[in-house]
């Protein structure tokens, strides 16, 4: 029993590690080619030699972070077998075609990605614009694909009997689960949103350093825009999932809102220090968490006495921070954007003073603890059960030896990927600070140098 333990703790330590790490190198694989895309159409459109020299720049950062990406993706498909082996061995024929089609447009988006660069130099501007095209759509489709298998964990369906051994299986249930409809957008927009901020900040830590050149101007703008359209969607996107877990995964919501028993009128607390007789500290509003959950104070919202404690997630106090953080980020976020879109909309220009551009030069950091704290909730929510309801995470664990061991490696190898992207990445930040205002490496960009006016700092 206490090996079990052990393995367990280790064996959920090390997945979180990892897909903790991954889920940033994975929201970057589905956003930033969008990015890049955006900017290659805004240099063809405009005729501007800046942005297709962004758009050529980006498809580096594209290739360089895929890679890394592939390699901590293909750690996480071993960690499935190897550390959940009763899971794999049971659902494997249940979810295994959801990671075949993620193959499927991992490879495609490979494929395109290397058409895409070396295009550059040898195709047509159109077709080379076009060829890009498929890296967008295979990161989408990829994307869809593992949150779905995600989204069956959290609300399974699609095979039978929900005991002992698979014998039938509904290819288009599984796939087509009542998760996804929730699930799917709210990791998409998350991918828009994180890259799309962290790609404004390091172009907003360049202007606070006074690189206030067309480069950086349109890499602050055209990330920032994508980034401030997406978090309103979001934050609508996430209050309707909210509902949702309030309904289809109850335990979890009250894990998540420290609701210990079920009631009507539940107050709503921001924060706070989740204990068996309520929430200790914190802010209370009164009956807003049936409101959220109902839109009336009146609603019932269910509470953690419903089940016994084994059933119960762990770490409350955790889970509702990282809940609370979550929403509390992307308000924050919301609100950068309508600072943006105002001053925008009013003088066709970012905000002038610099306080906009240390928060813009924040958002990036923020939004990837956004991110982090939404997976906290997910995962962490769940538990005790890897299938809601049908399997127990320890159930599913490994029972051999050495996961602290194999855990101490992974920690290690990542830190290794880790280094080895941040230092080639500034690498070639470094590099391309040194070419000349010129230097334009792009075979089909219009002849000659830009007109003073966008040297400046025109409108993009």
């Amino acid at each position: 029993m206490l090996t079990l333990a052990s393995n367990l703790t280790a064996a959920r330590s090390q997945m979180a590690f990892t897909l903790g790490f991954h889920i940033i190198l994975a929201s970057l694989g589905v956003a930033l080619p969008a990015m890049m895309l955006i900017a290659n159409y805004v240099g063809l459109r405009r005729d501007d030699a800046y942005a297709l020299k962004l758009a050529q720049r980006w498809s580096k950062a594209v290739a360089v972070t895929f890679a890394v990406g592939a390699v901590t993706g293909t750690v996480l498909s071993f960690e499935f077998g190897l550390l959940w082996p009763a899971f794999t061995g049971r659902f494997g024929e249940v979810f295994g075609v959801l990671f075949a089609i993620e193959g499927i447009f991992f490879f495609l988006e490979a494929i395109f990605i290397a058409i895409y660069i070396f295009g550059w130099k040898y195709l047509s501007p159109r077709l080379h614009f076009w060829s890009g095209v498929p890296v967008v759509i295979s990161g989408l489709g990829g994307a869809f694909a593992v949150v779905a298998v995600n989204s069956w964990m959290n609300q399974p369906q699609g095979f039978s009997p929900t005991s002992g051994d698979v014998t039938s299986v509904a290819p288009l249930k599984v796939i087509f689960n009542p998760a996804v409809p929730y699930e799917v957008p709210h990791m998409i927009l998350a991918a828009y949103l994180v890259t799309g901020f962290i790609v404004a900040s390091i172009y907003a830590v360049g202007m606070l350093r006074g690189r206030r050149d067309r480069i950086h101007r349109l890499g602050l703008l055209i990330p920032l825009t994508v980034a401030c359209i997406a978090t309103p969607i979001q934050f609508v996107v996430g209050d309707t999932a909210a509902r949702a877990i309030a309904k289809d995964q109850p335990v979890k919501f009250a894990a998540m809102e420290c609701v210990q028993q079920t009631s009507t009128d539940v107050t709503e607390y921001i924060f706070g220090r989740c204990t068996s007789d309520g929430v200790k500290g914190g802010i209370g509003i009164p009956g807003f968490d049936s409101f959220l959950v109902g839109f009336s104070t009146s609603t019932q919202v269910t509470g953690l006495d419903t089940v016994p404690p084994s059933d119960r997630p762990p770490s409350n106090t955790m889970l509702h921070w990282a809940f609370d953080t979550m929403v509390g980020i992307c308000t924050l976020l919301i609100a950068l954007g309508a600072w943006f879109g105002g001053v925008w909309w009013r003088r066709r220009d970012i905000p002038r003073t610099k306080w906009f551009l240390r928060a813009c030069a924040l958002s990036g950091a923020a939004a990837v603890v956004a991110l982090e704290c939404g997976w906290i909730v997910t995962e962490v929510g769940r538990q005790p059960w890897i299938v809601y309801n049908v399997m127990r995470t320890s159930d599913a664990v490994t029972q051999a030896d050495g996961i602290w061991i194999t855990f101490t490696l992974v920690l290690g190898i990542y830190a290794v990927l880790g280094t080895t992207l941040i230092v080639t990445l500034r690498a070639m930040s470094r590099r391309w600070r040194g070419e000349s205002a010129e230097d334009v490496d792009v075979p089909y960009g219009p002849e000659g140098e830009p007109p003073p006016t966008a040297l400046a700092g025109g409108s993009a």
